[in-house]
C-alpha cells in the first residue's frame, strides 16, 4: 500500500508537468494578465521618460546664407556668440574678405531678374516673408530675448512689429514709382518722364543693438524697390538673423537677392565700403570711428551712402518701434536713382 501510494503521487506530479508543459510548449512566452500587461507598460513609459531627461539636445549649426544656400566660410574660422549677461549662445560663423566678394557676385548675378519682377510680385514675396515669419514666432521671440537681453513681452512687441514691417514694406512694392515718378513740363514738344530705378547692389551694415527689428526695417526697404543686398549681420547679436535667413530661403525670394553674413565689422566693413561693384552702402550699423573711412573708400564708384542719425549713440537710441521713425517711404528712396526720358509728341 504505501508503494501505491508513492507511485500514485508520482503520476499525479507527472500529469501536472504534462499540463504545463502543453499551455506553455518550449519557445512560447507565458500568457500575461492584464495587471502585469500594465506594470510592463508603465515600466517601459518610466524608462522612455528617463531616456529623454539623459538625451543631450542637437544644437544648431548657424551658417552663412550667400545664393540661397547656407555654406560655411571657406576659412573654416568662427567666434562665440553671447547673451548680454554673458551666456554663451552658438558659434557664429566668422566670414572672411573672400565670402564678402563671393556674397557680392551672386547679389550681382540675382540683381537683373528681381529687378525684372513685376512690382506686385515683389510685394507678395515680402508678403510671404512676414507669413514665414509668423509661423516661426515663439522661436524669433526666444532668440531675441535671448541675444537683446530683453523681457519676454518685450521680445514678444520686438518680433510682432518686425513681421508688421515687412507687410507694411510690402504695400510699397506698386506705390513708390506713382510717389516719386512724375510727368516734367517742358517748353518743347516733347514728353518727359521722371521714372525711379533700383540702384543694383547695396551694401547694409545692420544696426548692432537691434539684431532683428533694426535688421528688417533697414533690409525691407531695399530690396522691395528692385535691389539685391549683402548684409553684414549684428556683430555681437547675430542669432535672430541668421533665423531671418532661413525664413528668406522658404519666402519664393530668388537666391542671391539677400545674402546675409556675420562676422568681425572691422575686418568686413571697409572691404563691403571699398567694393567696386556695389552701387550703395546702407551705413547704419557703421561704428562712429569708420564713418570717415568707409565715407572715403565710397567715394571711388560714388556709392550713395545712407548714414545713420548724427551724435554718439544716436542709432544705439534710435526707437525702432516708433513707426512714425522707423518705417519711412523715403528710406525706400534712398536706394532709388532716378532716370528722365524725353520722348517726342507725335512719334
Amino acid at each position: 500500500m504505501p508503494d501505491s501510494g508513492r507511485h500514485g503521487g508520482r503520476a499525479a506530479r507527472s500529469s501536472r508537468e504534462v499540463c504545463t508543459s502543453r499551455a506553455n510548449p518550449p519557445g512560447r512566452r507565458a500568457r500575461q494578465t492584464p495587471s502585469t500587461a500594465i506594470k510592463s507598460t508603465s515600466s517601459a513609459s518610466e524608462s522612455l521618460i528617463a531616456q529623454a531627461h539623459d538625451r543631450l539636445p542637437v544644437r544648431k549649426t548657424y551658417k552663412l546664407y550667400v545664393g540661397g544656400q547656407f555654406p560655411r566660410s571657406e576659412s573654416g574660422r568662427s567666434y562665440v556668440a553671447k547673451s548680454p549677461d554673458g551666456r554663451v549662445l552658438a558659434n557664429a560663423v566668422r566670414a572672411s574678405k573672400k565670402d564678402l566678394r563671393d556674397a557680392v557676385r551672386v547679389a550681382r548675378k540675382a540683381f537683373p531678374d528681381w529687378d525684372g519682377r513685376t512690382a506686385m510680385n515683389r510685394g507678395q514675396i515680402l508678403y510671404r516673408a512676414a507669413e514665414m515669419m509668423e509661423g516661426r514666432r515663439a522661436q524669433f521671440e526666444a532668440e531675441v530675448a535671448d541675444t537683446e537681453g530683453l523681457e519676454p513681452d518685450t521680445a514678444r512687441t520686438v518680433v510682432g512689429r518686425a513681421i508688421d514691417r515687412w507687410v507694411w514694406y510690402a504695400g510699397w512694392a506698386d506705390k513708390i514709382s506713382q510717389l516719386l515718378g512724375t510727368v516734367n513740363p517742358v517748353g518743347a514738344p516733347y514728353f518727359n518722364f521722371t521714372i525711379p530705378e533700383a540702384t543694383g547692389v547695396v551694401g547694409i551694415v545692420a544696426p548692432e543693438a537691434s539684431s532683428l527689428l533694426g535688421l528688417v526695417s533697414r533690409l525691407a526697404p531695399v530690396i522691395v524697390s528692385g535691389n539685391a543686398a549683402v548684409v553684414l549681420a549684428s556683430e555681437t547679436r547675430p542669432l535672430p538673423a541668421l533665423s531671418l535667413a532661413e525664413v528668406l530661403a522658404t519666402s519664393d525670394l530668388p537666391g542671391g537677392v539677400v545674402n546675409i553674413l556675420t562676422g568681425l565689422r572691422r575686418e568686413l566693413v571697409p572691404v563691403l565700403a571699398g567694393h567696386m561693384d556695389v552701387n550703395a552702402l546702407d551705413a547704419w550699423g557703421v561704428a562712429p570711428e569708420l564713418q570717415a573711412q568707409i565715407e572715403d573708400l565710397a567715394m571711388e564708384n560714388v556709392k550713395r551712402v545712407a548714414r545713420p542719425p548724427r551724435g554718439a549713440g544716436a542709432v544705439d537710441r534710435f526707437d525702432w518701434l516708433d513707426d512714425r521713425a522707423a518705417q519711412r517711404p523715403e528710406w525706400i528712396a534712398q536706394f532709388l536713382e532716378m532716370k528722365t526720358v524725353w520722348h517726342p509728341i507725335g512719334v
